[in-house]
């Protein structure tokens, strides 16, 4: 490849993606009670249907950033090579992770000044980051530059809409999205939020419908109204354990919308922390976030 595009496992990319498209991916952690654990290793697979049954438990998940030496090894290791970097990272807003790595970059080009060396906060998360390094990817594979790639994915970030929804309020309350009031009315109301990432990488609350299959259709309906091209666009579908819910929203993006392809995959367990079991997040470009 002529140069190595870096991300975090943050972005919830599938595997084969990953492979096949040569993606090198920096690892989040998180513990349960005392154990620590990564949340990708190249060539494993995370058994995450046991991660969100120990959630459904109420074990304790804790979650980290990325981890300095960690990332300075593998970045080190590309460039080494003799390979240029594009690194396009986790939600500032959402996590310290991006400026770990930037600091680390920036110590980096003192040691390599002859490589090119990039990095861009996606301002994204969970398959909306996966989504900006699959087009990434795929440009880099028809011959752009890092160059140009950076500035497509600068110029095309804020085009990156996330919306979801989440089956338990608590773990929105645990990680302060939502007031413990919020989460008991809500709750007991059977009120599902519909959310999406801002235009600052910040999670919003953006409204509420009742009931679980309101809130599914309420994404889809969020997607009709901003969506471009679609019959040419490869969007994702991420979920907390609930594919069932994930193939129905990509049976109503197809009937109303109709698009190229759709990816669907779990959310990582550092992600899926803080959403719960039963997160769904729908993914696509549109006009606007």
């Amino acid at each position: 490849m002529s140069f190595a595009i870096v991300t975090d496992s943050s972005a919830n990319l599938p595997n084969e993606i990953i492979d096949r498209y040569d993606i090198e991916i920096a690892s989040l952690v998180f513990r349960v009670g005392e154990k620590s654990y990564l949340s990708y290793e190249k060539g494993q697979e995370n058994d995450l249907k046991r991660f969100y049954t120990m959630m459904r438990n109420k074990e304790d998940v804790k979650t980290s950033c990325i981890e300095a030496a960690r990332c300075k090894e593998l970045f080190e290791r590309l460039l080494s090579e003799g390979r240029d970097v594009l690194y396009l990272g986790f939600s500032s807003a959402l996590s310290a992770t991006y400026q770990v790595a930037q600091m680390v970059l920036e110590q980096l080009r003192i040691a390599f000044p002859s490589r090119k060396i990039y990095h861009l906060d996606t301002l994204a998360a969970s398959l909306g980051e996966g989504l900006l390094v699959l087009h990434a990817a795929r440009q880099r594979e028809q011959g752009r530059t890092i160059e140009q790639v950076y500035d497509w994915v600068l110029d095309n970030r804020l085009r990156l809409c996330h919306w979801f929804t989440v089956e338990d309020l608590f773990f929105l309350k645990r990680g302060g999205r939502v007031s413990a009031a919020t989460a008991v009315l809500g709750t007991m109301l059977n009120i599902k939020p519909v959310l999406h990432v801002d235009d600052a990488g910040r999670l919003i609350n953006v409204s509420k419908v009742r009931g679980r299959r309101a809130s599914l259709d309420a994404l889809v309906d969020r997607m009709v109204e901003t969506v471009e091209d679609p019959a040419e666009q490869t969007i994702c579908i991420s979920h907390g354990d609930c594919l069932e819910d994930a193939q129905y929203v990509a049976e109503q993006v197809q009937k109303r919308v109709g698009v190229k392809e759709i990816v669907i995959h779990y959310v990582d367990p550092v992600v899926g922390a803080h959403s719960g079991p039963g997160t769904l997040a729908l993914f696509f470009l549109g006009s606007k976030r």
